[in-house]
């Protein structure tokens, strides 16, 4: 009987908390539960119901109403957000495409740990604005974001589905569209074992009760008749939490600050309206005719009283005294199967929930630190494992399991006893297993298609037992897993099928180890490896630890520009990821180009070093125009490395470290270029001013306090960075500065502007009306209004042609409405639309030129667009 519990425990830690569910966040303070967190918990376990809000994006969901489900009904409440908002723009920092959708994901993650919701996506990618979900349609998969969607609902088994957005026009965004669609086909999809019919020999065909569109006033037309919708109130106040939803709404929301979405909070009556789309009407409530209680559990009658008796004699002054009830209720749940993808989820689910609160209750304080950030696979890593006993009575650890990409082992002879207010700290030695290569997230690892991205078909992560006291020593984590024909384990090895992947938001934990106590009831715990450091502003931080490849490989710079046949020098940085590795690095170029030298030998001496070389390249005669690719390659004992290490770092998240590819465009183009000086003003930040280096101007980066007549007098132009007038307050004060340095001659080029938050009314010299117009399709012909106008006319000659190969978009946040004295320059619309003629316009004022410009040049100038660099030098030379 004995061992028969250690192996469902040792099951459902291994798979709860690795695999399936994976929603420990990387890289946080170990929780601390206060005696409030533990009785809501205890009124949850008794709460058997579950809803999925399903939008498009980060920052589509709503909040306050996963705050309210969460906390205030007590529901198991996700969010399923389609794509991890990839497209977007970044109002924090430079930080594009793959590296903003890290980042908005851990934002989301960050949300989610506030409001109480479990975070889910699929494998789409956000493109970029899509005007309509059958363009939308054109690019993703949909039959695989739907499977994607079926899944999730199956291993989640939602009683009711929640969409932000509206079947239709109004949702504003094709992907918006898109969500409800998908969500409508998903509602009947995952109930019908014809559809996907593979994913049932691991998860059981699902219906949900009913599906809801979240109506608000994005939609709903002043005095529209709202009497047919069910109404809620979600503004409640929850007194063990000390708040109400939309104050936890507001912080929840606030952690989307790349998108800038910091929040106020809301207090008093809040009502959702939700309008049915499928399922069964409800008539008062989101849950009506679902049962949330036991009784939906054949023989689970008993087990709500036992949960009902626990919660009925909570101490909040000795939470310890409710462990003795939690074990009897667990105890029940181990007569249920505890296998998720089984008839009895809910056991299951309340299963990992007991587990969590017999360790809140016991104040049992663990966590296990490395000493160094990163480590490369197979190295020694030395941790230290930190328990602290806040309990009313001594524990005894007695055993240890290294689970994940760890392979542990410790100085310890013996069971560890640790006494009432005592903290003991065990040095643990190990590695990461050889076959675990990088932490590169696993979305990431594969190249997919500007829809979809690929996951591997195997993720490879590792369990390996190891004990301290003789009687458990009979436990082999591998046969568990062949006794559950469900995986192979080989040598400590298992590969994690794709199906476990999907709708993860990060990568399972790279290393964790699992603790248990000696007592009759063999508790264990999972503990998160982490790095730890004190910062002498900031405190305690924690970051993930990193698995690094013994060198990585960075390529300074976006693109490299050749107007001409004259060589550049490329600088290349080699980072050490672990201590003594020497090799040769190399470039690898299109036909035609050639480096100096061919190679260069390096050796890095300690972990982290950093070391850079140069290579002077240069296109021979050979060497076509246009855009190309070159790749820098590093081989170390014959094995060649030519990933990059780049770290995200911003407060609100943990530090994420990416491996991208170490290649950079090669641009040879026929380009003439006016001028020298650029001034340049950063909004939500670009990486236009290092393009504008790479073709021979020297720019200078300004801040608010620099916009003085006199200081702009020295620049031939002055460029305003992406969102400048929605991101630099200063600039409804220093707007006059800026007229009379294009007044006394100067070039002022502005990039796009939302049209909502600017900081002034005015941002031109005469009036124009910004919108939210926009040419999605990025390779839309192009109409020259007037090929003689100075910007198309030189110093480069500008034809349709330079709008071949960009990337995206074309361009956004075109104005609506002009004065007459802006010349208009071209002109392209997206298939079936009106033209739009505001991508670039033009007033000359007093002695200078004053530029709006929505093209999307802070996109296409790092992706090396020929045409995009020969475009904006016009731009920035009119005049001169």
């Amino acid at each position: 009987m004995r061992l028969r519990l250690l192996r469902a425990a040792l099951l459902a830690a291994i798979l709860t908390h690795s695999l399936i569910h994976a929603f420990t966040a990387a890289a946080q303070a170990p929780k601390v539960w206060s005696s409030s967190d533990i009785l809501l918990g205890l009124k949850k376990l008794n709460v058997l119901g579950s809803a999925l809000y399903i939008a498009a994006h980060p920052d589509d969901e709503n909040t306050r109403l996963i705050a309210y489900l969460a906390n205030g009904r007590l529901v198991e409440t996700g969010y399923l957000s389609l794509t991890r908002g990839d497209g977007g723009q970044n109002l924090i920092g430079p930080e594009l495409r793959e590296g903003l959708g890290v980042i908005r994901t851990q934002e989301l993650l960050a949300a989610r740990r506030i409001d109480g919701g479990r975070q889910f996506f699929t494998r789409a990618n956000d493109f970029g604005f899509s005007k309509t979900a059958e363009e939308t349609f054109t690019i993703w998969d949909k039959e695989q974001v739907l499977a994607d969607m079926v899944w999730t609902i199956r291993q989640r088994r939602p009683d009711v589905l929640i969409t932000r957005f509206p079947p239709d026009a109004r949702a504003g965004h094709g992907h918006h569209t898109a969500s409800c669609l998908l969500a409508i086909e998903a509602f009947s999809a995952a109930g019908d074992p014809k559809r996907f019919p593979e994913q049932l020999q691991y998860v059981q065909p699902w219906q949900p009760k009913r599906l809801f569109w979240n109506t608000g006033s994005f939609f709903v037309k002043p005095g529209e008749d709202l009497s047919g919708y069910l109404k809620l109130d979600a503004g409640g106040y929850n007194p063990l939490l000390g708040q109400s939803y939309g104050e936890i709404a507001a912080r929840s929301r606030s952690q989307h600050k790349s998108q800038g979405f910091g929040s106020s909070a809301q207090r008093g009556e809040a009502l959702e309206y939700l309008q049915l789309l499928k399922g069964e009407p409800a008539k008062t409530d989101l849950f009506d005719g679902v049962d949330l209680t036991w009784n939906r559990v054949p023989g689970g009658a008993a087990i709500g009283k036992m949960i009902d008796e626990v919660i009925r004699k909570y101490d909040p002054n000795d939470p310890a005294a409710s462990v003795a009830g939690l074990l009897k209720v667990r105890e029940a749940l181990q007569q249920k199967p505890t296998e998720p993808a089984k008839t009895d989820f809910w056991p299951a689910e309340k299963y990992t929930e007991v587990e969590s609160l017999i360790w809140a209750c016991r104040s049992i304080y663990a966590e296990v630190v490395a000493s160094e950030a990163s480590v490369v696979s197979g190295q020694p890593m030395r941790m230290t494992l930190e328990v602290t006993n806040r309990s009313a009575k001594p524990i005894e650890i007695t055993a240890l399991l290294s689970i994940g990409g760890l392979n542990a082992d410790t100085i310890m002879n013996g069971p560890l006893k640790i006494e009432v207010g005592k903290a003991a700290r065990v040095n643990v030695r190990g590695n990461i297993f050889s076959f675990i290569t990088s932490t590169q997230p696993y979305w990431l690892r594969e190249v997919g298609t500007t829809g979809m991205y690929k996951l591997p078909n195997k993720y490879a992560i590792g369990y390996q037992g190891f004990t301290i006291y003789p009687p458990l020593s009979v436990l082999r984590v591998p046969e568990l897993f062949v006794e559950k024909k469900k995986t192979k384990v080989l040598n400590g090895k298992q590969d994690v099928p794709q199906r476990e992947l999907i709708g993860l938001p990060e990568n399972p934990l790279v290393a964790e180890l699992g603790i248990f106590l000696k007592s009759d009831e063999l508790t264990p715990i999972t503990v998160p490896v982490q790095y730890k450091s004190t910062d002498p502003v900031e405190g305690e931080k924690y970051r993930p630890l990193a698995v690094v490849p013994p060198v990585m490989v960075n390529i300074a710079g976006r693109a490299y520009v050749f107007a001409d046949a004259q060589p550049k020098t490329i600088p290349v940085t080699l980072r050490a990821g672990k201590a003594g590795v020497k090799g040769t690095l190399a470039l690898t170029l299109p036909a035609g180009w050639k480096a100096e030298p061919a190679s260069i030998p390096f050796e890095l001496g300690a972990k982290d070093a950093e070391q850079t070389v140069q290579f002077r390249v240069q296109p021979g005669a050979g060497a076509a125009e246009g855009r190309a690719e070159l790749r820098a390659v590093a081989t170390v004992d014959g094995q060649a490395y030519s990933r990059g290490y780049q770290a995200i770092e911003y407060n609100h998240i943990p530090t994420q470290i990416l491996f991208p590819e170490a290649v950079a465009p090669l641009v040879k183009l026929d380009l003439k270029r006016r001028g020298q000086e650029i001034g340049y003003l950063m909004g939500a930040g670009d990486e236009v001013p290092d393009a504008l280096r790479q073709i021979g101007y020297t720019v200078t980066l300004l801040k608010p306090e620099d916009l003085t007549d006199q200081n702009l007098r020295r620049f031939d132009a002055v460029v305003l960075g992406v969102r400048a007038y929605n991101t630099v307050d200063r600039l409804k004060t220093l707007q006059p500065t800026l007229l009379r340095y294009v007044e006394n001659g100067g070039n002022l080029v502005v990039q796009y502007v939302t049209n909502r938050g600017v900081v002034l009314p005015e941002i031109g010299p005469y009036p124009l009306k910004l919108s939210s117009d926009r040419v999605t399709v990025e390779n839309a012909p192009v109409k020259l209004l007037n090929p003689q106008h100075p910007v198309l006319a030189g110093p480069n000659r500008i034809s349709t042609r330079d709008f071949d190969g960009w990337v995206q978009e074309q361009g956004l946040y075109y104005p609506s409405q002009w004065d007459p004295k802006y010349q208009t320059v071209i002109s392209s619309q997206d298939p079936g639309e009106t033209p739009k003629e505001s991508a670039i316009l033009v007033a000359p004022y007093g002695k200078g030129h004053y530029i709006y410009t929505g093209l999307s040049f802070f996109r296409e100038l790092p992706a090396g667009v020929p045409g995009a660099y020969r475009l904006f030098t016009n731009l920035v030379s009119l005049g001169k």
